[in-house]
């Protein structure tokens, strides 16, 4: 997750924050544009590769180990290796057509590794065992150990990222308002530095990403369950297809989730620049970020608990609900960095629900299905593979509305001051469009159909079949 969130740095060998050449074109040093088609290119490739893997995955048979853990075992050594490569420089010799390549090819195989990992992983949470209310605790905590990560991944790679802006920033000192050119030796050994630092987080990124899977490995067993054998899918691709998009209830819950995500990921995306440019806040937005997902990780016990108490559709409009007023405040303040805190911490408790939310209210779209479908087994992957596309197109449409958005106001990177128009285009994609998109995801969301008293009764109608499958087959014993 860490090369999405935002003030992510770029890929070594591409340009400055900024956007002029760090080393000169002498070097072969990759233009912005280069920088922007490999992240694009990669999304378009991840988002084949999600609904495929998910499809792979409901036609594998059930293995001594299970049906998900092998996936993401054997995914793991290869996620670790490309996400290395992504960050590792090849030789400034190297022509710019092969470096784009190089790139391209590591970041498209390392967004392939990681759908390998997390469409089987985040599927585990329908084979843990237990009711209804134990899957939705284990979904808030594996939730809230991803915050978690995240803010861990951030604390390494982050700072670094604050720096190096803060350090750009300074090049801006210079009478004519520009960065300084190629030549200034400060600048090419701050690049130099700045490539190995990234090199060493991704390392250390690495190691914990083994150490993840490795627990996961020792400490998790796959429960079957009487709707869910974990056997091989017998129907094809587009059959699937057409029976999983055909399901209302998750047709639903799909269209409110694109909305949320993609409200938040516009705002998140664009948040280092409007910090830099248009709050007057350079250099500090990392702090602002690390604060963000330590309250979104501390909230998502109590919003597991309000959902318990109040339900989960409840639950969602009050913490969709709570962003709106920080989106405003923080588009109409400049200069005010305790106020941005406050805001933040608002914004972390509603994006506390963007995280456990939707994934506690899928595993119920799921379980609708089931029961409604008995003949169709083993399609759980498949669901939440689709999930997994969603989330990461809406982080693609994000990416190219706020490039096409500031593209057409005017915005060169070179400038260190932007015209009104470019400040402008930051208001409105900070604060109006999110809070449209949001309201547009509320109202879908109040038509999805699974409420508190639809739980109830599949939680009777799920005890039926399994109490059904035992005295079909008294012998039969847990594995």
């Amino acid at each position: 997750m860490l090369p999405d969130r935002p003030g992510r740095a770029p890929l070594p060998g591409l340009t400055h924050a900024g956007g002029s050449p760090a080393a000169g074109s002498s070097r072969g040093e990759l233009e912005p544009f280069h920088s922007s088609l490999i992240l694009f290119l990669g999304r378009a490739w991840d988002a084949v590769t999600d609904p495929a893997v998910g499809f792979l995955i409901s036609k594998s048979p059930r293995r001594r180990l299970g049906k998900l853990i092998p996936w993401i075992v054997s995914s793991t050594p290869f996620g670790v290796v490309f996400y290395c490569l992504v960050w590792s420089t090849p030789s400034d010799t190297m022509p710019v057509s092969l470096k784009f390549l190089w790139y391209l090819t590591m970041y498209c195989f390392f967004q392939t590794s990681m759908s390998c990992y997390h469409v089987p992983y985040s599927s585990l949470t329908m084979f843990l065992g237990g009711n209804q209310r134990d899957r939705d605790s284990a979904t808030a905590y594996r939730m809230g150990v991803e915050v978690f990560s995240t803010l861990v991944g951030s604390g390494i790679q982050g700072q670094i990222v604050g720096w190096y802006h803060a350090s750009m920033m300074k090049s801006c000192s210079v009478p004519n308002g520009t960065l300084y050119n190629s030549t200034f030796p400060g600048l090419t050994d701050t690049l130099e530095n700045t490539r190995k630092a990234y090199v060493i987080a991704s390392v250390v990124l690495g190691s914990l990403y083994c150490m993840a899977c490795l627990i996961l490995f020792l400490g998790v067993k796959e429960q079957p369950g009487p709707l869910s054998p974990l056997g091989k899918t017998q129907l094809p691709f587009f059959h699937s297809l057409r029976i999983i998009l055909g399901h209302l209830p998750y047709v639903w819950l799909l269209g409110g989730f694109l909305f949320m995500s993609l409200a938040f990921q516009i705002a998140q995306g664009i948040f280092a620049f409007f910090c830099t440019h248009a709050a007057g806040l350079a250099g500090r937005f990392q702090h602002l970020v690390l604060i963000m997902l330590v309250v979104a990780s501390l909230s998502i016990p109590f919003w597991q608990w309000f959902l318990v108490r109040f339900g989960k559709k409840t639950a969602v409009f009050v913490g969709l609900s709570l962003i709106i007023p920080a989106l405003i405040v923080i588009t109409l303040v400049r200069h005010n960095f305790l106020l941005f805190v406050f805001m933040v911490i608002l914004a972390g408790c509603s994006m506390a629900v963007l995280y456990l939310l939707p994934w506690s209210m899928l595993p119920d779209a799921v379980d609708d299905f089931r029961l409604k479908n008995p003949n169709y087994l083993n399609l759980e992957a498949f669901f939440y593979s689709f999930y997994v596309f969603f989330n990461k197109f809406a982080g693609g449409l994000s990416l190219g509305i706020s490039t096409m958005s500031l593209h057409f106001a005017g915005y060169r990177a070179s400038d260190c001051t932007h015209n009104p128009s470019v400040i402008l285009t930051l208001q409105i994609l900070m604060a109006p469009v999110p809070i449209t998109l949001l309201l547009i995801a509320m109202a879908i969301l109040r038509f999805y159909p699974i409420d508190e008293e639809r739980r109830k009764q599949m939680r009777v109608e799920m005890e039926a079949a399994s109490n059904w499958v035992k005295n079909e087959n008294p012998g039969e014993t847990k594995p």
